[in-house]
Protein backbone atom coordinates (compact mmCIF):
# COMPACT_ATOMS: atom_id res chain seq x y z
CA UNK A 1 0.00 0.00 0.00
CA UNK A 2 1.45 3.58 -0.98
CA UNK A 3 0.28 5.83 2.04
CA UNK A 4 0.63 9.17 2.56
CA UNK A 5 -0.44 10.79 6.45
CA UNK A 6 -0.80 14.11 7.80
CA UNK A 7 -2.01 14.55 11.18
CA UNK A 8 -4.88 17.01 12.22
CA UNK A 9 -4.24 18.85 15.51
CA UNK A 10 -7.02 17.91 17.96
CA UNK A 11 -7.82 18.90 21.80
CA UNK A 12 -10.31 15.76 22.40
CA UNK A 13 -9.63 14.04 25.83
CA UNK A 14 -10.55 10.17 26.04
CA UNK A 15 -14.31 10.15 26.97
CA UNK A 16 -17.00 8.08 27.68
CA UNK A 17 -19.69 9.78 24.76
CA UNK A 18 -21.85 6.89 23.44
CA UNK A 19 -20.68 8.89 19.73
CA UNK A 20 -17.26 9.49 20.19
CA UNK A 21 -15.84 5.88 20.61
CA UNK A 22 -16.21 2.14 19.23
CA UNK A 23 -17.49 2.80 15.43
CA UNK A 24 -18.00 6.58 16.16
CA UNK A 25 -14.19 7.29 17.04
CA UNK A 26 -12.85 10.16 15.72
CA UNK A 27 -9.96 10.08 12.45
CA UNK A 28 -7.54 13.41 13.37
CA UNK A 29 -5.52 12.53 9.78
CA UNK A 30 -5.92 13.13 6.73
CA UNK A 31 -4.67 9.80 4.36
CA UNK A 32 -4.07 9.52 0.52
CA UNK A 33 -3.72 5.94 -0.44
CA UNK A 34 -2.82 4.08 -3.60
CA UNK A 35 -2.29 0.26 -4.47
CA UNK A 36 -4.58 -0.72 -1.44
CA UNK A 37 -5.37 -5.05 -0.79
CA UNK A 38 -8.53 -5.82 -3.22
CA UNK A 39 -10.67 -8.93 -2.70
CA UNK A 40 -11.85 -9.94 -5.37
CA UNK A 41 -11.89 -7.90 -8.86
CA UNK A 42 -12.89 -3.95 -9.04
CA UNK A 43 -15.60 -3.99 -11.98
CA UNK A 44 -13.48 -1.93 -14.76
CA UNK A 45 -16.58 -0.50 -16.12
CA UNK A 46 -16.78 1.99 -13.04
CA UNK A 47 -15.46 5.53 -13.45
CA UNK A 48 -16.33 8.06 -10.95
CA UNK A 49 -16.53 9.07 -7.22
CA UNK A 50 -18.00 7.91 -4.39
CA UNK A 51 -17.69 10.57 -1.66
CA UNK A 52 -19.38 10.10 2.21
CA UNK A 53 -19.49 12.64 4.83
CA UNK A 54 -18.55 11.82 8.39
CA UNK A 55 -19.19 13.84 11.95
CA UNK A 56 -15.56 13.72 13.15
CA UNK A 57 -15.20 15.45 16.38
CA UNK A 58 -11.64 17.50 16.81
CA UNK A 59 -12.32 18.93 20.13
CA UNK A 60 -14.49 18.73 23.13
CA UNK A 61 -18.06 19.86 23.28
CA UNK A 62 -19.20 22.82 25.19
CA UNK A 63 -21.90 21.32 27.31
CA UNK A 64 -23.74 17.83 26.41
CA UNK A 65 -22.26 16.23 22.56
CA UNK A 66 -24.47 15.36 19.81
CA UNK A 67 -23.22 13.71 16.91
CA UNK A 68 -24.10 16.24 14.05
CA UNK A 69 -22.35 18.45 16.04
CA UNK A 70 -18.65 16.86 14.90
CA UNK A 71 -16.35 18.51 12.45
CA UNK A 72 -17.19 17.30 8.93
CA UNK A 73 -14.72 15.34 6.89
CA UNK A 74 -15.26 13.71 3.54
CA UNK A 75 -14.13 10.17 2.55
CA UNK A 76 -13.57 9.85 -1.25
CA UNK A 77 -12.94 6.49 -3.30
CA UNK A 78 -11.88 7.96 -6.60
CA UNK A 79 -12.50 4.19 -8.87
CA UNK A 80 -11.65 3.93 -12.36
CA UNK A 81 -9.94 1.12 -14.53
CA UNK A 82 -10.70 -1.59 -11.82
CA UNK A 83 -8.50 0.59 -9.71
CA UNK A 84 -8.91 3.03 -6.97
CA UNK A 85 -7.70 5.43 -5.07
CA UNK A 86 -8.47 6.71 -1.58
CA UNK A 87 -8.22 9.69 0.71
CA UNK A 88 -9.73 11.68 3.18
CA UNK A 89 -10.05 15.22 4.23
CA UNK A 90 -11.63 17.98 6.59
CA UNK A 91 -14.22 20.20 5.58
CA UNK A 92 -12.13 23.77 6.41
CA UNK A 93 -15.03 25.21 7.48
CA UNK A 94 -14.92 28.77 9.05
CA UNK A 95 -16.00 27.51 12.06
CA UNK A 96 -12.94 24.61 11.40
CA UNK A 97 -10.48 27.60 10.97
CA UNK A 98 -11.43 29.75 14.14
CA UNK A 99 -11.17 26.59 16.38
CA UNK A 100 -8.11 25.48 14.92
CA UNK A 101 -6.47 28.71 15.75
CA UNK A 102 -8.39 28.87 19.18
CA UNK A 103 -7.16 24.97 19.99
CA UNK A 104 -9.99 24.33 21.20
CA UNK A 105 -14.02 24.65 21.23
CA UNK A 106 -15.75 28.09 20.36
CA UNK A 107 -19.64 27.18 19.82
CA UNK A 108 -22.24 25.47 21.47
CA UNK A 109 -24.32 21.94 19.85
CA UNK A 110 -27.21 21.80 19.01
CA UNK A 111 -28.02 20.27 22.75
CA UNK A 112 -26.63 23.45 23.81
CA UNK A 113 -28.50 26.45 25.05
CA UNK A 114 -28.19 29.98 23.52
CA UNK A 115 -26.87 32.77 25.74
CA UNK A 116 -25.02 36.02 25.17
CA UNK A 117 -21.64 34.02 25.15
CA UNK A 118 -22.24 31.97 21.64
CA UNK A 119 -20.89 33.65 19.43
CA UNK A 120 -22.67 33.58 15.92
CA UNK A 121 -23.49 30.55 14.26
CA UNK A 122 -25.96 28.77 11.39
CA UNK A 123 -28.70 27.22 11.50
CA UNK A 124 -32.43 28.45 12.46
CA UNK A 125 -31.26 28.79 16.00
CA UNK A 126 -28.25 30.89 15.30
CA UNK A 127 -26.13 29.39 17.21
CA UNK A 128 -24.89 26.25 16.33
CA UNK A 129 -21.37 25.61 14.56
CA UNK A 130 -21.86 24.91 10.66
CA UNK A 131 -19.67 21.43 10.68
CA UNK A 132 -20.60 20.91 6.80
CA UNK A 133 -21.20 17.14 8.18
CA UNK A 134 -24.46 16.27 6.95
CA UNK A 135 -24.70 15.72 2.97
CA UNK A 136 -23.06 15.27 0.35
CA UNK A 137 -23.18 16.33 -3.31
CA UNK A 138 -21.98 16.73 -7.08
CA UNK A 139 -23.27 19.78 -8.90
CA UNK A 140 -21.24 21.99 -11.57
CA UNK A 141 -18.87 20.01 -11.19
CA UNK A 142 -18.03 20.57 -7.82
CA UNK A 143 -18.51 18.70 -4.36
CA UNK A 144 -20.96 20.63 -1.83
CA UNK A 145 -21.17 19.94 1.65
CA UNK A 146 -24.14 20.75 4.10
CA UNK A 147 -25.18 21.33 7.57
CA UNK A 148 -27.90 19.00 9.39
CA UNK A 149 -29.38 22.22 9.81
CA UNK A 150 -29.23 25.24 8.01
CA UNK A 151 -25.54 25.62 6.81
CA UNK A 152 -23.78 27.89 4.14
CA UNK A 153 -23.02 25.25 2.20
CA UNK A 154 -18.84 24.43 1.27
CA UNK A 155 -17.42 23.48 -2.43
CA UNK A 156 -14.31 21.55 -2.60
CA UNK A 157 -12.21 20.15 -5.46
CA UNK A 158 -13.61 16.56 -6.40
CA UNK A 159 -10.11 15.32 -7.52
CA UNK A 160 -8.83 16.68 -4.23
CA UNK A 161 -11.24 17.34 -1.98
CA UNK A 162 -9.45 20.93 -1.04
CA UNK A 163 -11.83 23.35 0.23
CA UNK A 164 -13.10 26.01 -2.13
CA UNK A 165 -15.15 28.18 -0.39
CA UNK A 166 -18.71 29.22 1.29
CA UNK A 167 -21.54 28.66 -1.87
CA UNK A 168 -21.58 32.33 -3.42
CA UNK A 169 -25.58 32.01 -4.06
CA UNK A 170 -26.69 30.77 -0.61
CA UNK A 171 -29.32 33.23 0.80
CA UNK A 172 -29.11 34.72 4.32
CA UNK A 173 -31.11 31.93 6.14
CA UNK A 174 -28.79 29.78 4.40
CA UNK A 175 -29.57 25.91 2.80
CA UNK A 176 -31.12 22.77 4.50
CA UNK A 177 -29.18 19.70 4.65
CA UNK A 178 -30.48 17.95 1.70
CA UNK A 179 -30.72 20.07 -1.58
CA UNK A 180 -31.67 17.95 -4.51
CA UNK A 181 -29.78 17.40 -7.79
CA UNK A 182 -31.56 16.37 -10.78
CA UNK A 183 -29.33 14.79 -13.23
CA UNK A 184 -31.46 15.07 -15.78
CA UNK A 185 -31.26 19.05 -16.03
CA UNK A 186 -28.58 19.89 -14.09
CA UNK A 187 -30.13 21.53 -11.89
CA UNK A 188 -29.64 21.51 -7.75
CA UNK A 189 -33.33 22.16 -5.64
CA UNK A 190 -33.27 23.12 -2.23
CA UNK A 191 -35.12 24.99 0.77
CA UNK A 192 -34.12 26.41 4.22
CA UNK A 193 -36.00 27.49 7.33
CA UNK A 194 -35.77 29.70 9.76
CA UNK A 195 -37.53 31.50 13.56
CA UNK A 196 -38.73 34.10 11.88
CA UNK A 197 -40.44 34.98 8.55
CA UNK A 198 -40.08 33.75 5.80
CA UNK A 199 -40.32 30.80 7.58
CA UNK A 200 -39.23 28.79 4.61
CA UNK A 201 -37.65 29.71 1.40
CA UNK A 202 -37.10 27.68 -2.26
CA UNK A 203 -34.93 27.74 -4.46
CA UNK A 204 -32.85 26.71 -8.08
CA UNK A 205 -29.66 26.65 -8.82
CA UNK A 206 -28.93 26.23 -12.33
CA UNK A 207 -26.20 23.76 -14.24
CA UNK A 208 -24.14 26.39 -14.40
CA UNK A 209 -23.94 27.25 -10.47
CA UNK A 210 -26.06 30.39 -10.66
CA UNK A 211 -29.15 30.81 -8.67
CA UNK A 212 -31.90 30.98 -10.92
CA UNK A 213 -34.95 31.11 -8.62
CA UNK A 214 -35.78 32.15 -4.89
CA UNK A 215 -39.43 32.11 -3.59
CA UNK A 216 -40.66 32.34 0.08
CA UNK A 217 -43.16 29.66 1.48
CA UNK A 218 -46.09 30.87 3.35
CA UNK A 219 -46.02 28.49 7.12
CA UNK A 220 -48.05 28.70 10.22
CA UNK A 221 -44.67 29.26 12.41
CA UNK A 222 -41.45 28.03 12.16
CA UNK A 223 -41.13 24.37 11.53
CA UNK A 224 -38.25 21.98 11.07
CA UNK A 225 -37.84 20.20 7.27
CA UNK A 226 -35.19 18.17 7.10
CA UNK A 227 -35.59 16.89 3.50
CA UNK A 228 -37.66 17.71 -0.20
CA UNK A 229 -38.59 15.68 -3.47
CA UNK A 230 -39.35 17.10 -6.79
CA UNK A 231 -40.82 15.55 -10.01
CA UNK A 232 -40.14 16.63 -13.38
CA UNK A 233 -41.84 19.34 -12.88
CA UNK A 234 -42.94 20.00 -8.99
CA UNK A 235 -40.72 20.47 -6.46
CA UNK A 236 -42.29 18.95 -3.39
CA UNK A 237 -41.67 20.54 0.41
CA UNK A 238 -43.44 19.71 3.61
CA UNK A 239 -44.68 21.02 7.15
CA UNK A 240 -44.94 18.54 9.52
CA UNK A 241 -46.31 18.52 13.15
CA UNK A 242 -42.52 18.01 14.56
CA UNK A 243 -41.71 21.49 15.62
CA UNK A 244 -39.87 24.13 18.51
CA UNK A 245 -42.76 26.65 19.44
CA UNK A 246 -42.48 30.14 19.21
CA UNK A 247 -42.38 30.31 23.68
CA UNK A 248 -39.48 27.98 23.44
CA UNK A 249 -37.92 29.54 20.73
CA UNK A 250 -38.32 33.03 22.89
CA UNK A 251 -36.48 30.72 25.84
CA UNK A 252 -33.66 30.06 23.22
CA UNK A 253 -34.27 26.33 24.47
CA UNK A 254 -34.77 25.06 20.37
CA UNK A 255 -35.96 21.72 21.68
CA UNK A 256 -38.51 20.28 18.91
CA UNK A 257 -42.17 18.74 19.98
CA UNK A 258 -44.07 16.38 18.45
CA UNK A 259 -47.98 17.43 17.87
CA UNK A 260 -49.59 13.68 17.19
CA UNK A 261 -52.94 15.77 16.79
CA UNK A 262 -51.70 18.06 13.98
CA UNK A 263 -52.00 16.30 10.41
CA UNK A 264 -48.48 15.99 8.19
CA UNK A 265 -48.65 18.94 5.22
CA UNK A 266 -46.96 18.41 1.83
CA UNK A 267 -46.48 21.59 -0.22
CA UNK A 268 -46.55 21.09 -4.17
CA UNK A 269 -45.43 23.72 -6.48
CA UNK A 270 -44.12 23.85 -9.71
CA UNK A 271 -40.10 23.81 -9.99
CA UNK A 272 -39.83 28.16 -11.25
CA UNK A 273 -43.41 29.27 -9.30
CA UNK A 274 -43.94 31.54 -6.68
CA UNK A 275 -44.62 30.42 -3.48
CA UNK A 276 -48.05 32.03 -3.99
CA UNK A 277 -48.70 28.74 -6.10
CA UNK A 278 -47.83 25.70 -3.28
CA UNK A 279 -50.75 23.69 -3.67
CA UNK A 280 -51.09 21.95 -0.27
CA UNK A 281 -51.77 18.09 0.75
CA UNK A 282 -52.71 16.83 4.23
CA UNK A 283 -51.98 13.34 5.09
CA UNK A 284 -51.32 11.09 8.41
CA UNK A 285 -49.13 13.32 11.39
CA UNK A 286 -45.70 11.70 11.08
CA UNK A 287 -42.15 13.40 10.51
CA UNK A 288 -39.79 12.61 8.03
CA UNK A 289 -35.94 12.42 7.95
CA UNK A 290 -35.65 11.20 4.51
CA UNK A 291 -37.51 10.96 0.80
CA UNK A 292 -36.68 8.43 -1.58
CA UNK A 293 -38.22 9.55 -5.09
CA UNK A 294 -41.01 10.79 -6.79
CA UNK A 295 -42.72 11.15 -9.99
CA UNK A 296 -45.74 12.31 -12.11
CA UNK A 297 -48.50 9.59 -13.09
CA UNK A 298 -50.86 11.85 -15.18
CA UNK A 299 -52.56 14.35 -12.54
CA UNK A 300 -51.08 12.32 -9.63
CA UNK A 301 -47.51 12.80 -7.78
CA UNK A 302 -46.64 9.88 -5.98
CA UNK A 303 -43.88 10.35 -3.60
CA UNK A 304 -42.02 8.08 -1.72
CA UNK A 305 -40.57 8.09 1.70
CA UNK A 306 -39.61 7.13 5.15
CA UNK A 307 -42.48 7.29 7.48
CA UNK A 308 -42.03 7.53 11.21
CA UNK A 309 -44.18 5.43 13.14
CA UNK A 310 -42.59 7.10 16.81
CA UNK A 311 -41.25 10.54 16.08
CA UNK A 312 -40.28 11.22 19.73
CA UNK A 313 -39.46 7.87 20.90
CA UNK A 314 -39.06 7.84 24.96
CA UNK A 315 -35.54 7.51 26.15
CA UNK A 316 -33.72 4.19 25.65
CA UNK A 317 -33.08 2.02 28.55
CA UNK A 318 -29.61 1.21 28.38
CA UNK A 319 -27.19 1.24 31.59
CA UNK A 320 -24.04 1.43 28.94
CA UNK A 321 -25.55 5.12 28.02
CA UNK A 322 -25.28 8.07 30.63
CA UNK A 323 -28.78 9.02 31.62
CA UNK A 324 -28.62 12.34 29.83
CA UNK A 325 -28.01 11.00 26.38
CA UNK A 326 -30.48 8.76 26.33
CA UNK A 327 -33.15 10.41 24.99
CA UNK A 328 -30.63 11.61 22.07
CA UNK A 329 -29.54 7.95 21.50
CA UNK A 330 -33.64 7.47 20.84
CA UNK A 331 -33.83 10.07 18.56
CA UNK A 332 -31.47 8.79 15.88
CA UNK A 333 -32.18 5.15 16.16
CA UNK A 334 -34.60 3.54 13.71
CA UNK A 335 -36.45 0.99 16.13
CA UNK A 336 -36.85 3.82 18.18
CA UNK A 337 -38.43 6.00 15.67
CA UNK A 338 -40.07 2.89 13.83
CA UNK A 339 -39.16 3.95 10.12
CA UNK A 340 -41.24 2.20 7.61
CA UNK A 341 -40.78 2.91 3.12
CA UNK A 342 -44.17 4.51 2.64
CA UNK A 343 -46.14 6.17 -0.56
CA UNK A 344 -48.28 8.57 -1.13
CA UNK A 345 -50.28 9.50 -3.85
CA UNK A 346 -51.32 13.61 -4.13
CA UNK A 347 -54.37 14.38 -6.74
CA UNK A 348 -53.92 16.89 -8.43
CA UNK A 349 -57.13 17.69 -9.54
CA UNK A 350 -58.73 17.08 -6.13
CA UNK A 351 -56.67 17.77 -2.96
CA UNK A 352 -57.06 14.08 -1.98
CA UNK A 353 -54.28 12.09 -0.79
CA UNK A 354 -53.96 8.76 -0.19
CA UNK A 355 -51.22 6.45 1.57
CA UNK A 356 -50.41 3.34 1.41
CA UNK A 357 -47.10 0.95 3.50
CA UNK A 358 -44.74 0.13 0.87
CA UNK A 359 -42.15 -2.01 3.10
CA UNK A 360 -42.93 -2.44 7.14
CA UNK A 361 -41.29 -5.96 7.67
CA UNK A 362 -38.52 -3.78 9.46
CA UNK A 363 -36.97 -0.42 10.17
CA UNK A 364 -35.17 1.02 7.02
CA UNK A 365 -34.04 4.51 5.99
CA UNK A 366 -31.67 6.24 4.12
CA UNK A 367 -32.53 5.00 0.58
CA UNK A 368 -30.85 5.15 -2.75
CA UNK A 369 -32.07 4.52 -6.32
CA UNK A 370 -30.40 5.11 -9.67
CA UNK A 371 -29.75 8.47 -10.20
CA UNK A 372 -31.30 7.93 -13.84
CA UNK A 373 -34.76 7.84 -13.05
CA UNK A 374 -34.74 10.41 -9.95
CA UNK A 375 -38.17 12.28 -10.55
CA UNK A 376 -38.84 9.30 -12.89
CA UNK A 377 -41.58 6.17 -12.32
CA UNK A 378 -39.16 3.59 -10.49
CA UNK A 379 -38.95 0.41 -9.53
CA UNK A 380 -36.20 -0.53 -7.21
CA UNK A 381 -34.90 1.27 -3.38
CA UNK A 382 -31.86 0.59 -1.98
CA UNK A 383 -31.61 1.20 2.35
CA UNK A 384 -30.33 0.25 5.01
CA UNK A 385 -31.00 -1.89 8.30
CA UNK A 386 -29.71 -0.43 11.62
CA UNK A 387 -28.83 -1.94 14.94
CA UNK A 388 -31.37 -1.51 17.54
CA UNK A 389 -30.58 1.14 19.82
CA UNK A 390 -28.00 2.63 18.05
CA UNK A 391 -27.05 4.92 15.04
CA UNK A 392 -25.24 2.11 13.29
CA UNK A 393 -26.29 0.30 9.82
CA UNK A 394 -26.01 -3.60 9.61
CA UNK A 395 -27.10 -4.36 6.45
CA UNK A 396 -28.61 -3.32 2.90
CA UNK A 397 -32.00 -3.90 1.50
CA UNK A 398 -33.23 -4.19 -2.14
CA UNK A 399 -37.06 -3.61 -2.53
CA UNK A 400 -38.61 -4.06 -5.76
CA UNK A 401 -41.72 -2.01 -5.79
CA UNK A 402 -43.58 -3.85 -8.83
CA UNK A 403 -43.43 -7.26 -6.89
CA UNK A 404 -43.14 -6.46 -3.77
CA UNK A 405 -40.20 -8.76 -3.09
CA UNK A 406 -37.09 -7.83 -0.88
CA UNK A 407 -33.41 -8.85 -1.18
CA UNK A 408 -31.42 -8.76 1.47
CA UNK A 409 -27.76 -8.61 2.42
CA UNK A 410 -26.09 -8.28 6.09
CA UNK A 411 -22.83 -6.79 6.70
CA UNK A 412 -21.93 -9.15 9.65
CA UNK A 413 -21.13 -9.45 12.90
CA UNK A 414 -19.70 -5.63 14.57
CA UNK A 415 -19.48 -4.83 10.79
CA UNK A 416 -21.57 -1.46 10.02
CA UNK A 417 -21.75 0.37 6.99
CA UNK A 418 -22.80 3.24 5.18
CA UNK A 419 -25.51 5.24 2.78
CA UNK A 420 -24.64 3.20 -0.07
CA UNK A 421 -25.24 4.85 -3.71
CA UNK A 422 -26.26 2.96 -6.88
CA UNK A 423 -23.62 3.33 -9.67
CA UNK A 424 -25.13 2.72 -13.38
CA UNK A 425 -23.58 0.43 -15.32
CA UNK A 426 -22.16 1.67 -18.57
CA UNK A 427 -25.08 0.49 -20.83
CA UNK A 428 -27.31 -0.78 -18.90
CA UNK A 429 -30.96 -1.07 -20.17
CA UNK A 430 -32.36 -2.65 -16.98
CA UNK A 431 -32.95 -0.15 -14.08
CA UNK A 432 -31.30 -2.64 -11.21
CA UNK A 433 -28.31 -3.09 -13.77
CA UNK A 434 -25.01 -1.60 -11.89
CA UNK A 435 -23.74 -1.47 -8.61
CA UNK A 436 -24.13 -0.47 -4.75
CA UNK A 437 -20.69 0.73 -2.78
CA UNK A 438 -20.46 1.21 0.77
CA UNK A 439 -18.10 2.12 3.41
CA UNK A 440 -17.63 -0.52 5.95
CA UNK A 441 -16.13 0.01 9.22
CA UNK A 442 -15.36 -3.82 11.29
CA UNK A 443 -14.74 -3.62 14.94
CA UNK A 444 -13.94 -7.01 15.54
CA UNK A 445 -10.91 -6.57 12.71
CA UNK A 446 -10.05 -3.08 13.75
CA UNK A 447 -10.18 -1.67 9.79
CA UNK A 448 -12.33 -0.57 7.09
CA UNK A 449 -12.94 -0.90 3.72
CA UNK A 450 -14.94 0.13 0.52
CA UNK A 451 -17.14 -2.87 -0.62
CA UNK A 452 -18.76 -3.23 -4.14
CA UNK A 453 -21.79 -4.98 -4.87
CA UNK A 454 -23.72 -6.11 -7.73
CA UNK A 455 -27.19 -4.52 -7.64
CA UNK A 456 -29.29 -7.00 -9.33
CA UNK A 457 -28.21 -9.28 -6.30
CA UNK A 458 -26.81 -8.46 -3.46
CA UNK A 459 -27.47 -11.37 -1.44
CA UNK A 460 -24.69 -12.83 -3.18
CA UNK A 461 -22.29 -9.47 -1.15
CA UNK A 462 -19.27 -7.94 -2.41
CA UNK A 463 -17.59 -8.69 -5.81
CA UNK A 464 -14.63 -6.55 -4.41
CA UNK A 465 -13.52 -5.46 -1.04
CA UNK A 466 -10.90 -2.58 -1.16
CA UNK A 467 -9.02 -2.48 2.14
CA UNK A 468 -9.19 0.83 3.71
CA UNK A 469 -5.40 2.35 5.20
CA UNK A 470 -7.31 3.10 8.46
CA UNK A 471 -10.48 2.42 10.68
CA UNK A 472 -12.91 5.13 9.80
CA UNK A 473 -15.83 6.70 11.82
CA UNK A 474 -19.38 5.81 11.14
CA UNK A 475 -21.18 8.63 9.12
CA UNK A 476 -24.38 9.67 7.58
CA UNK A 477 -24.50 10.69 3.79
CA UNK A 478 -23.21 9.76 0.67
CA UNK A 479 -22.80 10.32 -2.84
CA UNK A 480 -21.80 8.52 -6.18
CA UNK A 481 -20.64 10.92 -9.23
CA UNK A 482 -19.66 9.91 -12.94
CA UNK A 483 -16.31 11.00 -13.71
CA UNK A 484 -17.83 13.01 -16.70
CA UNK A 485 -19.95 15.13 -14.27
CA UNK A 486 -16.82 16.65 -12.65
CA UNK A 487 -14.39 16.08 -15.40
CA UNK A 488 -15.90 18.15 -18.40
CA UNK A 489 -14.40 19.86 -20.58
Amino acid sequence: MNIAVKPVPASLPPNDHPYRNGPWTPLHEEVDARDMEVIGEIPADIDGVYIRNTENPLHPSIGRYHPFDGDGMLHMMRISGGKAEYKNRFVRTKAFGAEQEAGGPLWLGCMGRADETSPPGCGMTGHIKDASSTDVVVHAGEVLSTHWQCGEGYRLNPATLETLGIEGWVPANGISAHPKFDPHTGELLFFNYATSKPYMQYGVVGPDNALRHITDIDLPGPRLPHDMAFTERYAILNDLPMYMSQAVIDKKVYVPTYHPDEKSRFGILPRMADGSEIKWFEAEPTYILHFVNAYEDGETVVMDAYFEGQPDPPPLEDENIAPEYRKMAANIDLHSMQTHLRRWRFDMATGETREEVLYDDEYVEFGTINPKVAGRKYRYVYDVVGKPGWFLFTGLRKHDLETGETQKYDFGEERYGSESPFIPRKGAAAEDDGYLVSFVTDMREDCSECVILDARDITQGPIARIMLPHRMSSGTHAVWAEAEEFEAG
